[in-house]
């Protein structure tokens, strides 16, 4: 089969480009393939499961690793880059879009850092979930195409099998790519790059009416995470994308009980990225690209700040406005914010399920209290909070289509990896198969929608990855 892969990026912005050969592949094995995705992108599934496999792991062309800074955890770092992964370029999906087609794990390159280059099986089969179980749920992402094992050994705390993960992306463009190329001093290059950002995303827009489009994408965004119990678990700017779309599944986890302050990352000590922060990140991660952008809103820098600010200020509302609607459709419609506020208020008191909860609610719309009432301790307090909200007469089936029943719920991503990592994949492909159709009760299935037991959530911690 012959691939045409355009190189928009590296002909956009070369500076940023770096041309690379990915670590060679003598036996790769493919762990798992989405085959939908792959036919949407015009390749052949079964070309991708024989003599397609060197073209997974990036044996049968250079690619480019991406230059980009960025703040991780506040601190700034002007050289970031793709340090174990290749650009291999760019495919037409059958929307008539252009997708980054990129690979994880795929060797050292100029931006490693003194990493080795590599990715292990666990964490890019966690990447590939986790990112299939998010675009089931509706929410931007990027995609995973395949995880193709190495038949290396990646040494971390204990030698692992290596893998490398083909993901696809609306473009890998973040705010740490403009980080770095307003830190280079060069204009033009600032310029051509948010030139690239807008023909790829926001055609016709100005410069400032491209940042406006990333402040909005960003809002929408996140109290989408927030909606469905999600937490990135490393924020950092280099983590954000311009297109609105989530990237990186590192220490990320879905939420058990509803606690605004859970954190799960190994490396997040002070819960800078807890999940009830995300908003407040994702505002101050767009100030960064504003401080990056601002020649380009206007050729006096105090006009440009400015604009900047005014535009930045809307965030806030757009947030609030898509987490309160969100909020109200997993209620049925019914529900203002102060019926919010005692809910989560009752939740987070009651050490709540997030997900069983509102899944169980439909219930309770139908004359059912019970399911959802059995989920608190303070049975008076929910009792008189489903009363006033019967009242406003919810719509359970409006209820049902937004109120998932089945996310990668963190034991369940833990059993399925440490088991495709020994070999045996049965327990991902049923995992996926739940979390891939997320909404409605399916028979055989109670087991993924079950709550993780006590003492797994009390101690759970995820990790990078690297």
């Amino acid at each position: 089969m012959s691939i045409s892969l355009s190189s928009d990026f590296a002909r956009a912005v070369p500076e940023m480009a770096v041309s690379w050969e990915a670590a060679r592949v003598p036996q790769p094995a493919l762990l798992v393939l989405n085959e939908p995705l792959a036919k949407e992108l015009g390749l052949d599934p079964a070309w991708l499961r024989s003599d397609g496999l060197p073209f997974l792991v990036g044996n049968e062309a250079p690619g480019v690793a991406q230059a980009y800074a960025g703040h991780q955890f506040g601190g700034y770092s002007p050289r970031l880059g793709d340090g174990r992964a290749l650009l291999l370029g760019e495919l037409t999906h059958a929307d008539g879009h252009l997708r980054d087609l990129h690979l994880k794990g795929s060797g050292r390159t100029p931006f490693a850092r003194g990493g080795d280059g590599l990715a292990a099986v666990g964490p890019m089969l966690r990447e590939y979930v986790l990112s299939e179980a998010m675009h089931a749920l509706g929410i931007p992402t990027t995609r995973s195409l395949a995880v193709v094992a190495t038949g290396a050994v990646v040494h971390r705390e204990t030698p692992l099998p290596g893998a490398v993960l083909a993901r696809v992306a609306s473009s890998h463009l973040r705010v740490g790519s403009f980080q770095y190329a307003r830190n280079t001093g060069d204009p033009d290059l600032l310029r051509r790059l948010a030139d690239h950002a807008i023909a790829r995303h926001y055609p016709g827009s100005t410069y400032l009416e491209l940042f406006e489009q990333v402040v909005a994408a960003q809002a929408a965004l996140v109290a989408q995470w927030m909606l469905v119990g999600f937490i990135h678990g490393v924020m950092n700017t280099d983590n954000m994308t311009i297109s609105g779309e989530t990237i990186d599944y590192g220490p990320c986890a879905f939420m058990e009980a509803y606690d605004p302050a859970t954190v799960y990352s190994s490396i997040d000590h002070r819960g800078r990225y807890a999940y009830g922060n995300q908003p407040i990140i994702a505002e101050w991660n767009l100030a960064r690209l504003a401080e990056a952008l601002l020649p380009l809103f206007a050729d006096d820098e105090d006009r440009a700040v400015s604009l900047a600010v005014e535009a930045l200020r809307t965030f806030e509302g757009q947030f609030e406005r898509a987490w309160l609607d969100g909020l109200q459709a997993k209620l049925g419609g019914a529900g203002d914010v102060q019926l919010v506020k005692d809910l989560l208020a009752l939740m987070h008191a009651n050490h709540v399920d997030f997900t069983s909860f509102f899944h169980r609610l439909s219930a309770a719309a139908r004359g059912d209290a019970e399911p959802a009432r059995s989920l608190f301790l303070d049975l008076a307090g929910i009792d008189d909070w489903i009363g006033r909200w019967r009242a406003l007469a919810p719509d359970a089936d409006a209820m049902d289509r937004v109120n998932p029943v089945y996310v990668p719920r963190n034991h369940l991503v833990e059993e399925a990896l440490a088991a495709g990592s020994a070999g045996d994949l049965g327990p991902l492909e049923r995992l996926l198969e739940a979390v891939t159709a997320p909404y409605g009760e399916r028979p055989g299935l109670e087991y993924f929608a079950a709550p993780a037991p006590q003492d797994f959530s009390a101690t759970y911690q995820t990790f990078c990855g690297t």
